[in-house]
């Protein structure tokens, strides 16, 4: 009964609309207005929203569009980067060539009493135990064993064995080294060893009991033992340690070579 009665509801609202409509397009210019009208509140805002989605979209694009170039643009910067890195570090090669260039030149200039080949270290193997180099010229470039080796600031040790392209020297602070050496001050002889303490100083040892040798002497090879030439400057004492037997004195001797950073070198091949 109930749902009779709510069906019979619906059909008298439905007859009322169908009324209101009859009446409503019995008007005319008010149906004309109407409809106009309708359309307008009804239409026109989605219109209006979908001009804005169309403004929106285009504004889009233009920011794409910035999004690519710049990528493209930071792609060239990068490309120019590269090319100007690359650039320095050819200039950077160049001014190491003229660097050692350099080396060379004054190496040659202050031994110019002596036949010398240039070279320059390849390898080092300054342990506790060895300390010889490797540097790049060999037989075929007139290098022979027992051969002298020089720094611009000083004696470095000798050749001790050769290949065709490499030679390997033994440096003054090896502690197998001994150099027959004399004294700026007093001119007698004395031997400096290499030393498993010191990197780079000598020990210098055999000091003449009467000799009075002081920190700041110069030392310098003497030409005796039959290795390294006469006047080759090695190193200034930097400390004298006395003892109660004055014949077992010695001295520490600072290289004038810094073996650490030695780079050039110039092989002696006569006396």
């Amino acid at each position: 009964m109930y749902k009779n009665r709510k069906t019979g509801i619906i059909g008298i609202i439905i007859t009322i609309i169908i009324l209101i409509l009859i009446v409503i397009f019995s008007n005319g210019d008010n149906n004309n207005n109407f409809f106009q009208n309708a359309f307008s509140n009804l239409v026109m805002p989605i219109q209006n929203g979908l001009t804005y989605l169309k403004n929106k979209i285009g504004g889009n694009s233009t920011f794409f569009t910035d999004i690519n170039n710049l990528k493209e643009e930071n792609k060239q910067l990068k490309q120019k980067n590269s090319e100007l890195e690359q650039s320095l570090r050819e200039l950077e090669n160049i001014k190491n060539q003229n660097e050692t260039f350099k080396e060379y030149l004054n190496l040659t200039e202050k031994y110019g009493e002596y036949k010398t080949i240039p070279g320059y270290v390849i390898n080092k193997d300054i342990s506790n135990y060895s300390k010889t180099i490797i540097i790049n010229i060999g037989k075929k470039d007139g290098v022979d064993e027992n051969m002298t080796v020089i720094g611009d600031k000083g004696l470095v040790g000798h050749v001790i064995s050769v290949t065709d392209n490499t030679s390997k020297v033994q440096t003054i602070i090896d502690t197998a080294s001994s150099v027959s050496c004399s004294m700026s001050t007093t001119k007698e002889a004395i031997v400096c060893k290499g030393t498993l303490d010191e990197k780079s100083a000598l020990k210098a040892m055999y000091i003449p009991t009467e000799s009075n040798i002081i920190q700041g002497d110069s030392i310098e090879t003497s030409g005796i033992g039959g290795i390294y030439p006469k006047g080759i400057h090695i190193g200034t004492v930097k400390k004298v340690t006395n003892t109660r037997n004055m014949t077992d004195r010695y001295a520490l001797v600072e290289t004038a070579i810094d073996f650490d950073k030695l780079d050039t070198v110039l092989v002696i091949t006569n006396k």
